[in-house]
């Protein structure tokens, strides 16, 4: 059993002490969670995806539990990026773990304002760019199933901005390495993968769909399969990092990412269930690597694709 092992992982100039992140959209803006869990144990935290200007989102109902997860159209509501910068990041000024923004536009236009508003910020390490958001009628999803659409995003954002550029993608797609194939060729630093998988649910008391969207994004345990499956097929495409994402809800599911080829994993819906899951799950990563006598986390990152 090794005596001691190395989580720390490297996207681009930065450097996480663990590879473990929470997801967009399921973690707020970090502060809220303050009071279930310390902060400064994370590798880092994706926040709430940013609007040039504020969002209301969806109409309700806009969530509604499956069986192993959740369907969410929840449409991106939003503070927008300015009260983000000035009233939610202060919150953050004692947290030591990189903060990552997640932005979201319904035209190229727009995300590079977000990249310009977000250049000077200097608590904000690493931009993730949503081409994948699949409840809202316009905009990410247009974007992220088109790969010369993503390369010319992911293109004009890197010329507005200094910091790292994740690009996310959605599943919803014939060939998922195309696409980061695509992300790549516009400059992306990294990918994250998987987003929501588009579905419904029909309320048979009604007879219409439960959703007010009518259709929402699936998220938790049941689409991790998919998640591993993706990480898999990508891994072997791309020479940039990828951050997995997608029903991880505890440490083994966690280490099927890395394995399958993830350099990073960001936790999404399990944050709802449980609040402090990120922390058991670094616990599960060092302990599993202490066992194995493994000495660092990267060693196992896409070991699947040679043993």
């Amino acid at each position: 059993m090794a005596s001691s092992v190395n989580l720390t992982v490297k996207l681009g100039s930065l450097i996480f002490k663990n590879p473990v992140l929470t997801a967009s959209g399921t973690f707020g803006y970090a502060s809220e969670y303050k009071n279930y869990m310390d902060l400064n144990a994370l590798g880092g935290f994706v926040v709430k995806g940013l609007s040039v200007n504020p969002k209301k989102g969806n109409k309700p109902p806009r969530i509604v539990e499956t069986p192993c997860g959740m369907l969410n159209a929840i449409g991106l509501q939003n503070v927008g990026v300015d009260k983000f910068i000035k009233e939610k990041l202060p919150l953050l000024e004692d947290v030591d773990a990189h903060i990552i923004a997640n932005i979201y536009g319904t035209k190229a236009e727009e995300f590079i304002k977000l990249a310009e508003r977000l250049e000077g910020v200097g608590r904000v390490s690493a931009l993730e760019v949503n081409v994948s958001c699949p409840n809202v009628s316009k905009g990410g999803a247009l974007f992220g199933k088109n790969p010369n659409e993503v390369v010319k995003l992911a293109s004009s954002v890197k010329k507005h901005t200094s910091k790292p550029v994740i690009v996310k993608l959605t599943p919803n797609v014939d060939d998922i390495a195309v696409i980061a194939k695509a992300a790549c060729d516009g400059g992306a630093d990294a990918v994250s993968l998987i987003n929501t998988i588009t579905g419904m649910v029909i309320d048979t008391k009604t007879k219409k769909p439960f959703l007010a969207n009518k259709t929402g994004g699936l998220s938790g345990p049941a689409v991790y399969p998919v998640g591993v499956r993706m990480v898999y097929e990508v891994y072997e495409k791309i020479k940039v990092p990828i951050i997995g994402v997608g029903g991880i809800y505890n440490s083994d599911v966690a280490l099927q990412y890395l394995m399958a080829g993830a350099a990073l994993i960001e936790i999404g819906t399990a944050n709802f269930t449980k609040p402090d899951v990120t922390i058991e799950i670094i616990k599960g990563i060092k302990e599993f690597l202490k066992v194995e006598n493994i000495k660092s986390v990267g060693d196992i990152v896409g070991i699947a694709h040679s043993v």
